[in-house]
């Protein structure tokens, strides 16, 4: 875990030109480096810098569905492990993952591959790694505190790897209040996202979070988002459904049409 935010640190490090190398496009797929301000919650620029990852998708795989996400990463070429660390780190986060959907599964009474097939057994995935400036090394007229505004992840779970002694990331607790998560070394912080809540009819609810710059150092995290399968149609599952009066709560949404829609307004460039 350790490794994986360094050779973070190491990239965000190097002169912006070089950074800008692998510079997030449209004709990217969405892939790539963006820049402070670059990403947008809910309309208001984010205060942090990061690169973004996606599952490779190969033209014309989904149809027109996945058109503006075709395409493979953009790795640098500095640090020169980045590529084979960041790669095998997600494999083993894959991996992770999916014992912990297997693990909410058997809480649910259900199967313990209930959430995989058709559901979530080509599961999609996401990677974001993020750097978070000291406030005064951004312009004073582009610069506030709010390193990433309040919002839900889109998939199954989220694992964040934040770096230890810096606290930043705050999760709103069920009587309305924000609170951090502070670091635990050598742990992840688990969101539950949009996905998940739909499909278990409300038994597991997203976590709203945000992250507020207030360290005099400069902070990284790094985020991996598990999905359901890019054209899984998620919607309540009979066995959550009975747990829960017997009616679907929510519509049913085809997650890629989800991300695609978040990641077309998710970036100022």
């Amino acid at each position: 875990m350790t490794e994986v935010r360094d050779v973070t640190r190491k990239f965000f490090q190097l002169p912006r030109e070089e950074k800008l190398k692998i510079k997030m496009t449209p004709q990217s797929g969405y892939r790539g480096y963006q820049r402070v301000g670059e990403n947008v919650t809910k309309g208001k620029p984010d205060m942090h810098e990061a690169i973004d990852c996606y599952t490779p998708i190969e033209p014309g795989r989904y149809g027109d569905l996945a058109k503006p996400m075709e395409g493979s990463n953009l790795w640098p070429d500095y640090p020169s492990n980045f590529n084979a660390l960041l790669e095998n780190y997600i494999s083993l986060l894959r991996d992770l993952s999916r014992k912990i959907m297997r693990g909410i599964a058997l809480a649910l009474g259900a199967p313990l591959d209930a959430f995989e097939g058709g559901v979530a057994g080509d599961a999609f995935w996401v990677l974001r790694l993020i750097g978070y400036p000291v406030s005064d090394d951004i312009p004073q007229e582009e610069r506030t505190d709010i390193g990433c505004g309040a919002h839900t992840d889109y998939g199954l779970l989220t694992l964040v790897n934040q770096d230890d002694e810096i606290c930043a990331l705050e999760v709103r607790n069920q009587s309305g209040e924000w609170i951090y998560a502070k670091p635990v070394p050598g742990t992840f912080v688990c969101n539950i996202g949009d996905m998940l809540k739909v499909w278990s009819n409300g038994i597991y609810q997203p976590t709203l979070h945000r992250v507020v710059n207030n360290s005099p150092r400069y902070r990284v995290s790094v985020a991996f988002f598990y999905e359901s399968n890019f054209d899984a149609a998620v919607e309540p599952v009979e066995f959550c459904r009975e747990k829960t009066g017997g009616v679907a709560k929510y519509e049913k949404v085809v997650y890629g049409e989800h991300l695609v829609q978040k990641v077309l307004t998710n970036f100022v460039m």
